[in-house]
């Protein structure tokens, strides 16, 4: 079942066309990630998506409904969209921060309630920000303040999120620790996530579903185990690699070619008799 869905979808800015007549499903209750080289349209897409990007031609469909044609407040309460990189104002405090995420249930007559009030609290405790919750936003860590911006996409209280490269800017431990939290959120609340990540490795350990976008159309999509292979990422990231398993984990990880520290393995293999497996990229997959 299918929660979003985009129907020859054409995009762009200006006369430059970035995505052109593009078919793309979202699996409800999973996690999606958008991946492809850079300057592909993942972000486009995923803007285009949240109705933050009006298509020049197309659709997109949200339960059944064409989402140009909603109410954005109903928009805003079936899906939130973190953007990459948001800015914060000055001296917000990481509760003022969150707060945010309930607009789309406030209105003329509807004033802040006890519901609003639970949401906040509920989305502090599921992001482990209760104890920074006065705390302003300026003064925390780079994961912690990531952490804050998705408590503010759970207040809004949506069965859908969409998240514009959340790990970015990230250390490894803190690029974990955002994609553990969203995978909690999928698994707990059963909640549809779509993503565009960068890492191969981390996309196919965290997504039930990816969708590679090469040449402005979606190239290949389904779960990770069916679709990355050697072929796939050469064709769409102009990369040789060998594909094998996730010792942790068993899904897919990609191990790219290239020169590296050549002569050490090499020194290595002739010390201990196992073959040097060190190639350039110019090789081509097979």
């Amino acid at each position: 079942m299918e929660t979003l869905t985009a129907n020859n979808l054409t995009l762009g800015y200006g006369e430059k066309i970035i995505i052109d007549e593009l078919d793309i499903e979202i699996p409800k209750g999973k996690v999606t990630v958008l991946i492809g080289s850079n300057g592909c349209g993942k972000s486009t897409l995923l803007r285009s998506m949240a109705r933050l990007l009006q298509p020049k031609s197309g659709e997109v469909v949200l339960d059944g409904n064409e989402i140009a044609k909603m109410n954005t407040k109903e928009v805003a309460k079936q899906m939130a969209i973190l953007p990459q990189g948001p800015s914060t104002p000055e001296g917000l405090t990481v509760y003022q921060l969150v707060k945010m995420g309930r607009y789309p249930y406030q209105g003329v007559f509807k004033k802040w309630s006890q519901e609003d009030e639970d949401a906040v609290n509920k989305a502090l405790e599921d992001t482990n920000l209760m104890d920074l919750k006065y705390q302003s936003v300026d003064e925390l860590s780079g994961g912690q303040r990531q952490r804050a911006w998705i408590a503010m996409t759970l207040a809004q209280d949506t069965e859908l999120i969409l998240l514009d490269e959340p790990t970015t800017y990230l250390d490894m431990t803190h690029q974990i620790d955002i994609l553990d939290l969203l995978f909690e959120l999928n698994e707990k609340d059963n909640r549809t996530i779509v993503m565009v990540l960068h890492d191969l490795n981390l996309a196919c350990r965290y997504a039930d579903h990816i969708v590679a976008i090469k040449d402005k159309k979606v190239y290949e999509s389904g779960q990770p185990e069916d679709i990355i292979t050697c072929d796939l990422v050469y064709n769409v990231f102009n990369m040789n690699c060998d594909v094998t398993f996730d010792p942790l984990f068993g899904t897919p990880m990609c191990i790219p070619h290239g020169r590296g520290r050549c002569i050490l393995a090499e020194a290595h293999a002739e010390k201990t008799g196992v073959q040097n497996n060190c190639v350039t990229t110019t090789l081509k997959a097979n």
